[in-house]
């Protein structure tokens, strides 16, 4: 039996609904892609063609109390090297990239490993152009090398901060090469040289690049970081925001042009308390020594007015590197330079009676008298006054007295009267044996000896009067810096509150804004800190028989600190030398701290020298221009220059100073000169130094390539290999290209990266 036959007009049917099943499932596949997945698909198309460049952001301004600028910004133009555009750009000209082997490691175990000789590539691909135009320069291979191993997402300078007729030989002249490029990048720039160094620090290349975030961008330009001082404390509010520069590849993936720029954005300007003025005058002041430091607070509020610390140094020798040679001498100098004395701790020699002086009014002794007959015995030691080597004594002393003549004997008596815990606790009060907290790198926090102390660092050693009496005239292991005993002058200035030190007055964002902290605070609290009220622990009339004692050393005859006096304006103050210790070397340390005018104190001065013979003959008149200068500048009858300095340096830095006298000075009152007592010294301890800045490396063998006798011989391009030939091209008859003639060599665009 025959199956019927189905009609020729069903099979068309059933055709045709099979080409419409096949239509709609493509329409519904394209519409799956095109339209569901659009996005999808056109961001992997866009990254494909895209190449982004992470842009430093620009670091905000460190200015003085009244606006003036003490760092900012300055375009720099660099030469850069994005070395993996070099590989492949050398790749595809030549071919395979050469190869050097090394010893690395892979999971924590050493393996043999080769990448591409960046080296050779740089000297055979991109050095003979370079030299043609006039712009090869010599560099370090070494370090090239090592940059392409370790920190390949960041391109590498070859030129830094280059002059203007290279920049416009390199604008003039499209040098054809890929991977090499102009950038310019905002560097620091501290306008006054080195006013004021230790306290604005450097800046420098981050310690390690942050990967992941590297990783984001196709190349990765890093913010500078701060690597000491105030552009250290306050880097992540000076620091700003990246920006990002979008780049179009063409079909062969070659940079050829700039799609889009996300400029970046600048940080918050930091205020300092200093104000550039008085820096400049204490800079003046204090430069008249090889090593010493300075400062100047309001003992109304403990503002920092000034800080100087010489020998210095001028942190623009770290912009945008320094070299190798310049940085060895910095850390090789004996005088170290780098290193902020004002904020290192030294023995305060008789500076300290202040603190022996309350610690015993905290024992009510302010009645108590004691004699001197030149020294006074405890245990198997006899403790010297100083007046001794000069065959005379005090005689018998009460507490105002004993401070104007600094009579050493009267404080051995005094400070075992009031005992070694009055005397730490007082001190405490004061700021001292502790970090005061300042916004500067490497603060070293002092020593305040005791019996408790003592059972820590000397363990087979037992406290003694002996001891005490060391530490009663600033001797022994007692250490203080010149920024504490500021703070120290200003509370008894002041009849009592103790301040912590600040430097920082306020941050600002850039549209004039408070900035805030991570808890929505302000980052600098307007209000000053007390650390301590001693008027709680003590009567006006106790303060003020210290006060008037410290107005007798100047004001008197007889008083220690007669060459502080001025005209017109009460000062008072106390001298202080003590015996050290410095890199095993012994050292003289020279004080005056002062304050004026004394019935309303607007200013604390603290000078303190290494290697200074007597406090009252070269500390005093050093503190005394400060304050002279400064108050004449209040009253308008001086106006100082805030101008570029030249780092301080002293051809013989350990030379004892014995006189410091300026020229436009009056000669002032003699005065008797305490010496330090140096049957137990101390040893001083320095502050610490920032972090390493950018070192730019001398050039190596490999990297000499400006002066060579033959240029470097050039790399040849690879032959096109013959094309096979399909059906239709022997068919036609179709020839392939001259195997001689290079593929286009890649040409980076003449991208400018600004700010």
């Amino acid at each position: 039996m025959n199956s019927p036959r189905i009609s020729p007009l069903l099979r068309l049917q059933f055709l045709g609904l099979l080409m419409l099943i096949g239509l709609g499932a493509l329409a519904a596949r394209l519409w799956w892609v095109q339209v569901a997945r659009g996005a999808e698909w056109t961001a992997r198309i866009r990254g494909s063609s895209e190449a982004t460049v992470r842009i430093p952001s620009i670091r905000g301004e460190i200015r003085d109390r009244n606006g003036t600028s003490l760092v900012q910004n300055r375009a720099s133009y660099e030469v850069d090297f994005y070395l993996p555009e070099m590989v492949k750009g050398y790749r595809q000209r030549y071919g395979q990239p050469p190869l050097t082997a090394y010893r690395g490691m892979v999971s924590g175990m050493p393996k043999d490993l080769k990448d591409p000789d960046i080296v050779k590539i740089v000297n055979d691909g991109i050095v003979p152009r370079l030299d043609d135009l006039d712009l090869a320069r010599d560099y370090n291979a070494g370090q090239l090398q090592k940059h392409y191993r370790t920190n390949t997402e960041v391109p590498y300078t070859y030129i830094k901060d280059i002059d203007f007729p290279t920049m416009a030989k390199f604008s003039e002249h499209d040098v054809g090469l890929p991977g090499v490029d102009i950038a310019i990048k905002p560097v620091r720039s501290y306008v006054y040289g080195a006013l004021a160094a230790h306290l604005l620090g450097y800046v420098g290349p981050p310690d390690d690049t942050n990967k992941e975030e590297a990783r984001k961008f196709t190349f990765y330009q890093s913010d500078v970081d701060g690597k000491s001082n105030v552009e250290k404390i306050f880097d992540q509010y000076l620091r700003g925001r990246p920006g990002v520069r979008y780049l179009r590849r063409n079909a062969k993936g070659v940079i050829d042009g700039v799609l889009r720029e996300d400029p970046p954005m600048q940080g918050a300007n930091v205020y300092l308390t200093i104000d550039a003025r008085i820096q400049a005058i204490a800079e003046e002041a204090v430069r008249s020594v090889a090593r010493g430091a300075a400062v100047v607070v309001d003992p109304n509020n403990g503002d920092v007015l000034a800080m100087v610390s010489v020998p210095s140094f001028d942190p623009n020798t770290f912009i945008p590197s320094i070299k190798a040679k310049d940085w060895a001498a910095l850390q090789k100098d004996e005088a170290r330079p780098l290193i902020n004395r004002a904020i290192s701790t030294f023995p305060p020699g008789s500076t300290f009676k202040i603190v022996t002086s309350l610690a015993g009014l905290r024992r009510k002794l302010s009645t108590a008298r004691f004699n001197c007959s030149g020294g006074v015995t405890y245990g198997d030691h006899y403790f010297h006054c100083w007046i001794a080597e000069k065959g005379g004594a005090h005689g018998t002393l009460g507490l105002t007295d004993a401070i104007k003549v600094s009579c050493d004997s009267f404080f051995y008596q005094f400070g075992n009267a009031a005992g070694i815990d009055a005397i730490d606790q007082t001190g405490n009060a004061l700021g001292l044996g502790k970090e005061t907290g300042i916004h500067l790198t490497g603060e070293q926090p002092g020593i305040m000896p005791g019996p408790e102390w003592m059972a820590i660092h000397y363990p087979r050693e037992r406290w003694s009067q002996a001891y005490t009496a060391n530490v009663s005239i600033g001797q022994g292991y007692v250490l203080t810096s010149p920024l504490q005993m500021a703070m120290a002058y200003a509370t008894v200035a002041n009849s009592g509150v103790s301040y912590y030190p600040r430097l920082v007055s306020k941050v600002l964002n850039q549209d004039g804004s408070i900035a805030l902290d991570e808890n929505g605070k302000p980052v600098v609290p307007a209000e000053p800190r007390i650390d301590s009220d001693l008027r709680l622990d003590f009567s006006p009339e106790q303060i003020q028989l210290v006060r008037r004692g410290l107005w007798e050393v100047v004001n008197e005859d007889g008083g220690t600190g007669g060459r502080a006096r001025l005209k017109g304006v009460q000062v008072a103050g106390k001298t202080g030398t003590a015996q050290a210790s410095t890199n095993g070397k012994k050292d003289t340390i020279a004080w005056f701290c002062c304050f004026a005018p004394f019935d309303q104190p607007k200013y604390v001065v603290v000078a303190m020298v290494q290697g200074g013979e007597h406090g009252g003959s070269v500390a005093a008149p050093i503190a005394t221009r400060i304050l002279e200068r400064t108050l004449a500048m209040n009253a308008g009858t001086f106006e100082p220059q805030v101008a570029w300095l030249a780092p301080a340096h002293h051809p013989n830095p350990f030379a004892m100073v014995k006189d410091i006298t300026f020229k436009d000075t009056e000669t002032n009152v003699s005065a008797d000169e305490e010496h330090g007592d140096d049957s137990q010294t101390a040893d001083t301890q320095m502050a610490a130094a920032g972090g390493d800045p950018d070192v730019e490396q001398a050039p190596d063998a490999q990297g000499q390539v400006s002066a060579r006798q033959t240029r470097v011989a050039r790399a040849l391009p690879v032959a096109t290999p013959p094309e096979k030939r399909g059906f239709f091209q022997r068919l036609f008859g179709r020839r392939n290209p001259p195997a001689a003639i290079p593929p286009p060599t890649p040409t980076p665009s003449r991208r400018t990266r600004g700010f």
